[in-house]
């Protein structure tokens, strides 16, 4: 532990002597290693954001029916064009089937005008909600309340107002019992949903949730719903989609033969398509920006061999002292892997910080995770350590007597 700390001592009273040649021995490190955790902390921060947006939608512990399901392609589409919409009767089979099953609620949605006296929204995202949704974790009202299960279902003209939409239309002003109009129609504000923020730059917080017969009336009956399926437990999420699928093609009179013609998904479900799609992308990125780890350890391996031949001397005088071979091997790894790790302090430094710059001017999140400060200085580490053994290794075969001579 003392030869280390005793070589570790010397690199860094070596590097301190050649500031400028330390620096131009690390800037490769300091650019690939500022890439590499900018290019990292991005990716963490997009996949944090699409997990927490898809998760939000679905729910973490439910599931999705819907018309036709996650079709990848067109011609997956093609498949399931035709089948029929969900209905009230599909949501109560389901209760009525599976004793796995805690809640179902039904939701539609459509893009419409929402006013209030002379302002006017255009294409705000309207959703007609069935009463149980309250025992989704979708809604949090920050002012107000909720609409109620007993509003729904009398199909009440009440809204609650997503917290951008109700910023828009009332500003200061306090929107709790005011009079809006969804479709021309008169709606009564009893509630200001959570601020949820943006994704990507689109705001999450532009809806306005009415009950679900009130939006029948608006905008048809025959529009098709999207079931949301709680079960009694996370634990027991396949099992509940297993008795829903058996549910509904009862429902519809399925033959055994026959595919079935709804569709059904959970959070984890997208979250694999995304991934599948985004991984191999992402990792080439990465290798490519590692490449320049490459190029700096290369250079830092040439500054080495200068290194040891100009201080061939040195390295003479302390092998006639009695230092050994591996005293020389480790005084030149600890000094290539000093130079290596401060590169790499210094690039994750930077590259923290271009990563929160560029959040800041667009609409690319970024987050950062406690294993890439190991990864930017570790990844150096270990290019330093490689790339110094051959440099330590001519320095600890020096012939002390004609290393001496040549002074």
């Amino acid at each position: 532990m003392g030869r280390i700390v005793e070589g570790i001592s010397i690199a860094l009273h070596a590097i301190w002597g050649s500031k400028l040649r330390s620096f131009m021995s690390v800037l490769g490190n300091i650019v690939a290693v500022t890439s590499i955790i900018a290019v990292v902390s991005l990716i963490q921060g997009l996949n944090a954001t699409v997990t927490d947006a898809i998760v939000s939608d679905v729910g973490a512990d439910s599931f999705v029916v819907d018309r036709f399901g996650i079709t990848r392609s067109e011609e997956d589409f093609e498949k399931v064009r035709g089948n029929p919409r969900l209905t009230m009767q599909d949501a109560e089979a389901i209760r009525r089937y599976s004793p796995l099953v805690r809640s179902v609620m039904a939701e539609s949605s459509s893009s419409g005008q929402v006013s209030y006296q002379e302002k006017l929204l255009e294409s705000v995202n309207i959703r007609g909600v069935s009463a149980e949704y309250v025992n989704f974790s979708s809604y949090d009202a920050d002012r107000g309340r909720l609409v109620s299960p007993t509003e729904v279902e009398s199909r009440r003209n009440v809204a609650l107002l997503g917290w951008g939409t109700a910023d828009r239309l009332f500003g200061q002003r306090n929107p709790l019992d005011q009079v809006i109009k969804i479709q021309g129609i008169h709606f009564r504000v009893i509630g200001v949903n959570e601020k949820k923020g943006a994704t990507f730059g689109q705001s999450n917080d532009e809806f306005a949730v009415i009950p679900l017969g009130a939006f029948q009336k608006i905008f048809g009956s025959r529009r098709s719903i999207q079931l949301n399926v709680k079960p009694i437990d996370p634990s027991v999420v396949q099992e509940a989609m297993n008795d829903t699928t058996i549910a509904l093609r009862i429902e519809r009179r399925l033959k055994p033969k026959e595919r079935d013609n709804f569709g059904m998904f959970t959070a984890d479900s997208i979250l694999a398509i995304y991934h599948s799609a985004t991984d191999g992308i992402f990792n080439v990125l990465i290798g490519v920006v590692a490449l320049s780890l490459l190029v700096g350890g290369i250079v830092i391996m040439n500054i080495m061999l200068m290194v040891v031949t100009e201080r061939t001397f040195e390295i003479g005088l302390r092998k006639a002292l009695g230092a050994k071979r591996r005293d020389i091997m480790l005084q030149v790894l600890a000094e290539s892997v000093t130079l290596s790790v401060a590169g790499g302090i210094v690039g994750t430094t930077l590259g923290f910080f271009l990563a929160w710059v560029i959040s800041q001017v667009s609409p690319l999140p970024a987050a950062v995770q406690p294993w890439s400060v190991g990864l930017g200085i570790g990844i150096t580490a270990v290019v330093g350590l490689i790339f110094g053994v051959y440099p330590a290794m001519r320095a600890a075969r020096l012939d002390p007597i004609e290393a001496l001579r040549k002074e």
